[in-house]
């Protein structure tokens, strides 16, 4: 049964231009339908467009491997969905790939870079809750796996270890706190 007011042999034509980044790294190219094939064309600082690779695959959004054909070469690239984008593995090379049309990647331009704060020699709060106790003190070398620091959430307690060896720097939390989330308990020097 047809759905009432649908509309009958209209063709949805897509913008061609795309603007790929690699990382924050901006490749433009075009991206055409051509037979079995899908087109790209790199496009130059110019604006003039490059000679056209063919891509054949049967690949379809979700698959974890893109296998096909690049330019008749066979080529299998590992695919994991990211937020607005997929992240690619080739050959040992790992990249967050993100494809935009020419509307939004100006809006994409404009957002600010964040970068995650280095916590390696930091320990945090990993939940709200409240200090038992702090099982070191400032100076004291402590091995993987050392018992660092006790965090009673939701009426259990949890231990919380030394990812690595070390020395403790700074404690800057004490038994009896009541911590937020990624609040600072102690430094490593």
């Amino acid at each position: 049964m047809p759905f009432s007011g649908q509309l009958g042999g209209r063709i949805v034509q897509r913008e061609r231009r795309r603007a790929v980044w690699l990382d924050r790294q901006e490749i433009p190219l075009e991206v055409a339908r051509e037979g079995d094939a899908i087109a790209i064309r790199f496009v130059d600082a110019d604006g003039k467009v490059g000679k056209a690779h063919l891509l054949q695959s049967a690949w379809k959004p979700g698959d974890p491997v893109w296998q096909g054909t690049i330019d008749d070469h066979l080529v299998a690239v590992q695919v994991r969905p990211i937020a607005n984008g997929i992240r690619l593995a080739h050959q040992g090379v790992e990249v967050p790939v993100y494809v935009w049309t020419e509307a939004e990647a100006t809006s994409a331009r404009l957002m600010p870079v964040t970068t995650a704060a280095d916590t390696g020699k930091k320990l945090l709060c990993p939940m709200p809750g409240l200090i038992v106790s702090i099982a070191v003190t400032e100076g004291q070398e402590v091995k993987a796996g050392e018992a660092l620091a006790v965090v009673e959430a939701m009426k259990m307690q949890n231990v919380l270890r030394a990812e690595q060896d070390g020395a403790v720097k700074k404690i800057h939390a004490s038994a009896g706190a009541t911590l937020a989330i990624d609040a600072l308990i102690l430094e490593f020097s």
